[in-house]
């Protein structure tokens, strides 16, 4: 074998490999962001159940209450099913709270104590809304011994707000990325297969049908999209690792489901473009004219 016979080889097993791991490198970072896309979308609610279960109504009680009034509507509160979590604070720990926050022991220089004692109270997600939190607001302050009842009402009107404007904002961009992958893994395997249309034509030429010259386009292609496939996966797993370490509270490895979801849908959509494009753009040049090739 020649000198230039083994450089031209070297040249085209070279250039081959380039061609792949292009494709591979395309479809891999499509698939990763379609799967952030994926994850964001899916994990919207608990993001905005984690939020919603931060808001707490702060309820002061009169120095006048007794003992036995503050318990009794503790026990209430906490047998409602709307309630996540209750804690009493006395007057004498959030004055003390309070002298650290500011640098100064505004006790000693009023010489008594202004504040009350309080009861906050955490909601379950699903309850923390302006009607529901109005009516329970409404409820506690009909108790005699109940000094004031509040919570950040504004706050709450605009974490429902956003929270529907993000979620049909993220739907719309998941729809459209979708859109955009199918045409970037498309373009990237018509390229692919475009370097090899003499080759695709040569074989037609001496007699191979269709389905022979398709077959082993479409099972290296297969394989470069199952490659992509694993690879963005391994990616979003990372990524979700690192999430998890930053904001262990949201939970995101314990949704089974929707990682099934978002995984199994990266990994089939991966395939399944591959394949289906491969076909196509392979059909392509088959029915093409010799002259048209070139």
């Amino acid at each position: 074998m020649s000198v230039a016979k083994r450089f031209y080889d070297k040249y085209q097993k070279t250039r081959v490999l380039n061609s792949y791991v292009s494709v591979v490198v395309s479809i891999t970072v499509v698939l990763f962001f379609l799967g952030v896309l994926g994850l964001f979308l899916l994990n919207t609610k608990n993001v905005a159940s984690h939020f919603k279960e931060q808001i707490v109504m702060t309820v002061y009680v009169k120095d006048s209450a007794k003992d036995i009034e503050v318990t009794q509507l503790q026990k209430k509160i906490q047998l409602d099913p709307a309630t996540k979590k209750v804690n009493f604070t006395p007057k004498e720990e959030a004055a003390a709270q309070y002298a650290r926050d500011i640098g100064e022991d505004f006790v000693e220089f009023l010489g008594y104590n202004p504040l009350l004692n309080s009861v906050d109270i955490y909601f379950n997600a699903a309850f923390v809304n302006t009607i529901s939190l109005t009516q329970t607001q409404k409820e506690i302050e009909s108790e005699s011994f109940v000094e004031e009842v509040v919570y950040d009402q504004p706050l709450v009107t605009l974490l429902d707000e956003n929270i529907q404007r993000i979620s049909f904002v993220l739907l719309l961009c998941t729809i459209l990325f979708v859109i955009i992958a199918l045409l970037l893994i498309n373009s990237s395997i018509r390229l692919s297969i475009y370097s090899k249309r003499f080759v695709i034509k040569t074989m037609q030429l001496v007699g191979a049908t269709k389905s022979f010259i398709r077959k082993p386009f479409i099972w290296s292609h297969l394989r470069l999209g199952i490659i992509s496939s694993l690879l963005a996966v391994f990616g979003l797993s990372l990524l979700l690792w690192e999430v998890n370490q930053r904001f262990p509270e949201l939970g995101m490895w314990d949704q089974t489901f929707e990682l099934i979801i978002v995984f199994g849908g990266v990994f089939l959509l991966g395939i399944s473009i591959t394949g289906l494009s491969t076909f196509f753009a392979t059909q392509r040049y088959l029915n093409l004219k010799t002259d048209a090739v070139y």
